[in-house]
């Protein structure tokens, strides 16, 4: 059984690591070189192929034709994707020969589609996981293998789930790698009728609506934390990331969304919400640095300060 992974992030890295130490005999491994611009945080798959002796590529087209011609010449078994970030066409996923499967992170059919992790924490998901599934022209849409659950504590940040979703990861691939090999393995179609899509999301759409309740603002804040660009606010042309906080409460303040009410050691910054109070508990202004002292001397914010614009019940 000859195989070629492509594989990027601590996911990809975990799950590539399962097939290796489980005797798999992978033959290339494409990657991505790391953004200059964005946060790693997470094990180079790059150095992990290297270091195991394997031929690693980061083309920046997974589907031209040198790269389908180096893979037609591999002849593989099977082609495996984790965490790759690009769409793989129908001509190189033809070329394994076994079939071309792909690790998603989501329980499918729900959350299809781009960054899941940040999306299932936007929506206050309580579980979410990891699932292996074949690849058709269509992302996400093909038959499942097999599939394994994470908790998502409330208390979870994004980083922090994908921790858990990478232990789910090497796990299953453990697990389902020497089954697949043996051709013990079956695929269940998705159900279609409990699919549930969702897109990329950019950096505007961490902008904070102060009008929300506070624990829509709390979720919003956990699932664009570092290593993502961070949710914001508003005040004065001045743009403030939010870090990390907390929320409280369900019934209006009686202030204005958005009012700075008060800090409190310990608590962090309260701020008036639709619904509620959200404390702020590590921020920064844009060019500044990030801090923890949310008092009106580290961070410069009076009580009757006023965060944002009210923006409407939109995200």
């Amino acid at each position: 059984m000859r195989l070629v992974v492509l594989a990027y992030q601590e996911i990809g890295y975990v799950s590539l690591e399962a097939l290796l130490r489980a005797g798999a005999d992978v033959a290339l491994v494409l990657s991505h070189e790391d953004d200059p611009g964005e946060e790693v945080w997470y094990r180079s798959v790059k150095g992990l192929a290297e270091a195991w002796g394997i031929p690693v590529l980061c083309p920046e087209d997974p589907n031209g034709p040198e790269i389908l011609e180096t893979v037609r010449e591999i002849a593989p078994d099977f082609i495996f994707s984790f965490y790759y970030r690009y769409m793989l066409s129908a001509d190189l996923l033809g070329l394994a020969r076994q079939g071309a499967y792909n690790l998603h992170g989501s329980l499918l059919p729900r959350y299809r589609g781009r960054a899941p992790a940040n999306w299932v924490l936007v929506n206050g998901e309580s579980e979410t996981g990891v699932s292996l599934h074949r690849m058709t022209p269509r992302p996400d849409d093909g038959p499942l293998v097999d599939q394994a659950r994470v908790e998502i504590a409330e208390t979870d940040t994004v980083r922090e789930l994908y921790v858990k979703m990478a232990a789910a990861a090497a796990s299953l691939m453990a697990d389902t790698w020497p089954r697949m090999a043996a051709g013990d393995y079956e695929e269940v179609p998705q159900d279609k009728s409990r699919a549930s899509y969702f897109g990329r999301r950019r950096p505007e759409d961490g902008r904070i609506d102060w009008a929300w309740e506070a624990r829509r603002i709390y979720n919003l804040c956990r699932a664009v934390t570092h290593p993502y660009p961070g949710a914001f606010t508003e005040m004065g042309g001045r743009r403030l990331f939010i870090w990390s906080g907390w929320y409280e409460g369900e019934a209006s303040s009686g202030a204005q969304p958005g009012t700075v009410l008060n800090w409190e050691p310990g608590r962090g910054l309260g701020v008036a919400c639709g619904r509620g109070i959200f404390y702020i508990r590590s921020a920064q202004w844009a060019g500044g640095a990030e801090t923890d002292d949310l008092s009106p001397a580290g961070l410069n914010l009076a009580s009757g300060s006023v965060l944002g614009e009210i923006q409407g019940e939109s995200n």
